[in-house]
Formats: structure tokens, C-alpha cells, sequence
């Protein structure tokens, strides 16, 4: 949770917000923390409220009135926050005014850095996406350097179509299928074939103008597609969520946070193993979920040819087209994914599990098989056929969660607004 504070006045008492109202957490706050944080109380609020007045926003965050109308007034110098006249209910009497956040001014610019494709997202502090652009491009048959470079094209493309929206970036996160550290550098991308790649670093040199002074973070595409999920979907605040384009990923969301591990890594659910004496697998194990329900493995199950293109939509065409081959094949990647994510339940405990990404367009011929393993693996409690859910953000979650991400960092904090 986002710690937060309430005014001087009011005891400089350090609360969390929670979804049933606040919690002590003890200790006196500094006075810059805690208008940096009421900042970001009263944001949120604003944003939650949708069109809201001073009082409303004071009874929403707990603040005084005249506490709102001061961080109110910031908000608003700072464009993150608009107000205009609205007449009260009935059309009689003064008319008052109302604070909403601003749809023009900041945004966030999400790029992804995928195996086949490039992708762009814009979206606005109201969480609304605003821009976004798809190209193809073939990841695994160029080098770093040239792929780099055909992202920060279709950034200024992206930018330029944001600003004729009125918006202008706040800060930058991209997606990629790999490895990332704490740095920011991609240590391992195997489906890319990259190492110790600095994605941050050449884009500023690349987009010297439009990325000055801003925040510009890399971040694994499975922790993003979460992300995405927990701020855009329907899967509440704990899950597992998974998700297929060349490989596998994982990422478990708990009690709203996104659970990254002591380096970085964490979610690696494709390498978890299923059948240790089973087939090797480039990372170097045996019987890894991947061998059987990636995408390479199926289409090889399938007959079909995994080479360059879109294997998943292939996939899928076979099995509307009622190839009995292709519905076994996907049975048996259900399976394999079945078995690994039982595991996972019973280690985390979480509401749901989501299947997103390119599995989820796959979901209909996946989901039968997944549903026998977890009910008959699942221990911790029985399981609840509804805990799968499908995302509607399909292989979009990845690119939008960048974008999110990176203008979330002006709802928690925005002081740290670039000025």
C-alpha cells in the first residue's frame, strides 16, 4: 500500500490506506513527506470520485477542508487536476465546482519489445488508453542495436500522436521477454537471443530530446501484463497470472503488489519443471512447462511449422477448423499448464488465476484441461472452477501495463511531476 499522512494539524499521525479507511503505522512524518503523500491522497481521490467537489474529496481522504483546497490548488498548477462549474442537482441556486483529473497534460509511453512485433500505448492519468500502434517486426533475426532503433521510430510516432491529444509524456516503461535486473538491464532474453542489454540506455541516446529528464524503466512483460490485469481487468487484488507469446511467464500479484523477488526475477513459470526427465530446455533443465505448452512445443505437436509468423493465431485457426490433432495438442499444453499452476496455488494461496496474453485467445481449447489438473491438484482448499478467468487485455496487457506503469508514478507521487 502507498503510505500516506494526514496534515500537520491533524496529529502528523502516519496512516496506510487500506480499502476499509486508514491504518496507524506510528511515528512522526516529516513535513515534505506528508504534503507529498496528501498530494497523492487527494489525486487519488479525485480520480476514484470522477467528478468530485472539495467537501466530497475532504470526506473521501479524511482531510480538512481547507487541507483539500490547498493540495486541490496544486494539483491543479501542476495540470494534474481540472476544475469547472457544474450546476447542483435540480438546476437551482449558485452553481459550485468540481476537481477531475486532467485528460490532457501528462501521460505515460508504454513500449514493448516482443519476438515478432514492436508495440506503443499512451494512456492518460485517468488509466484510459489514447494511443496505440502495433508493427511487426522480427525480433529474433535482428540485432539489439537495430531493434532499439526501430522502437524509438515508433516512440516518436507515438508521441507525436499523443500530442496532438494534448498530452506529453510523464514517463516511459518498456516490455520485454527477458530477464531483467534491478539496473534496468536485460541480462538474459533468450527468445531475442540478448545479453546484458542496457534497452534504458540506448533509448536515451536514441530519443535525446523527448526522453530528457524522464523516468524511463524496463520491465520484464509477464509482470507488466499483471500490472495491467490489476489496474484494467476484473481479477482483483491477489492472483497468478500467466501468459504466452514466444515463451512462458509468470507473476504473482498479492494483496495489490506485484511480487518481483530479491533480484528481479521472480515468475519464471515457464522453466518450472513438470516432468524432470523430460526434454531439454535451452535454459538448461529438463521437462520444463515450456517443452510442453509453449508455443513452439504445440505447434510442433500439431504438425504446424514454428518458424517465423503468428503461430498462435495459426494454432487457433486449426482448432476452430476442428483439427483433431490441434485440440489434442492444446489438451495436453492444458495440462502441462494445469499441473504447474496447481503448484502455484498451493504455494500462494491466491483468489484467481489469470490466463492472458496469447494464452488467452487460446483459452477455450486450454481451459478444460487446465480446470481437471487444478481441481484434482489443488489441496489447500477446494478449487473453485471460477478461480480461472480469462484477461480481456490478450496480448495487449503487456504494452498497456507499460504505459500504466509509467503514469502510475505521477499518481503516487505527484510532486515528482517533471516541471
Amino acid at each position: 500500500y502507498t503510505t500516506l499522512f494526514r496534515s500537520a494539524h491533524e496529529g502528523r499521525t502516519r496512516v496506510s490506506a487500506t480499502p476499509g479507511g486508514y491504518r496507524e503505522l506510528g511515528g512522526p512524518a516529516s513535513q515534505q513527506g506528508m504534503r507529498r503523500a496528501n498530494l497523492a491522497l487527494v489525486l487519488g481521490a479525485v480520480a476514484r470520485l470522477g467528478a468530485a467537489s472539495r467537501a466530497q474529496v475532504s470526506e473521501s481522504t479524511g482531510l480538512t477542508r481547507a487541507a483539500v483546497g490547498s493540495l486541490a490548488g496544486e494539483l491543479i498548477d501542476a495540470g494534474l487536476v481540472r476544475e469547472r462549474a457544474v450546476s447542483p442537482d435540480g438546476r437551482v441556486g449558485r452553481p459550485g465546482t468540481a476537481l477531475f483529473v486532467n485528460d490532457r497534460g501528462p501521460g505515460g509511453l508504454g513500449l514493448e519489445i516482443g519476438v515478432e512485433h514492436l508495440a506503443a500505448c499512451v494512456v492518460d492519468l485517468r488509466h484510459e488508453v489514447r494511443v496505440r500502434i502495433r508493427r511487426p517486426s522480427p525480433g529474433r533475426e535482428r540485432m539489439p542495436g537495430e531493434t532499439l532503433a526501430s522502437l524509438a521510430e515508433l516512440a516518436r510516432d507515438a508521441l507525436a500522436e499523443a500530442a496532438g491529444q494534448g498530452l506529453e509524456p510523464a514517463g516511459v516503461a518498456v516490455a520485454v521477454p527477458g530477464l531483467v535486473a534491478k539496473t534496468g538491464i536485460v541480462t538474459h532474453a533468450p527468445n531475442l537471443g540478448w545479453h546484458d542489454v542496457d534497452v534504458a540506455g540506448e533509448l536515451r541516446r536514441l530519443l535525446p530530446g523527448p526522453l530528457h529528464g524522464l523516468p524511463v524503466e524496463v520491465e520484464n512483460e509477464a509482470n507488466l501484463g499483471a500490472l495491467a490485469e490489476l489496474w484494467h481487468g476484473a481479477a482483483g487484488r491477489d492472483f497468478v497470472h500467466v501468459s504466452a507469446a514466444a515463451g512462458i511467464g509468470g507473476a504473482l500479484v498479492a494483496d495489490g503488489t506485484l511480487l518481483r523477488g530479491r533480484r528481479g526475477f521472480a515468475g519464471e513459470l515457464g522453466h518450472m519443471p513438470i516432468h524432470p526427465d523430460g526434454p531439454a530446455c535451452p535454459c538448461g533443465s529438463h521437462g520444463c512447462l515450456e517443452q510442453y505448452a509453449g508455443e513452439k512445443a504445440v505447434l510442433r505437436a500439431c504438425g504446424l511449422p514454428d518458424g517465423p509468423g503468428d503461430g498462435v493465431s495459426l494454432l487457433a485457426a486449426e482448432a476452430a477448423a476442428g483439427s483433431a490433432r490441434a485440440a489434442r495438442a492444446l489438451a495436453d499444453a492444458g495440462r502441462a499448464l494445469g499441473i504447474a499452476l496447481a503448484g502455484a496455488v498451493n504455494l500462494a494461496d491466491p483468489e484467481k488465476v489469470v490466463l492472458g496474453g496469447a494464452y488467452a485467445e487460446l483459452a477455450a481449447w486450454l481451459t478444460p484441461a487446465m480446470q481437471a489438473e487444478l481441481g484434482a491438484r489443488v489441496r489447500i482448499r477446494p478449487w473453485d472452477p471460477d478461480g480461472l478467468a480469462v484477461s480481456a487485455l490478450r496480448r495487449e496487457g503487456p504494452v498497456t501495463g507499460a504505459a500504466t506503469s509509467a503514469v502510475q508514478r505521477v499518481m503516487d507521487d505527484p510532486s515528482s511531476l517533471r516541471r
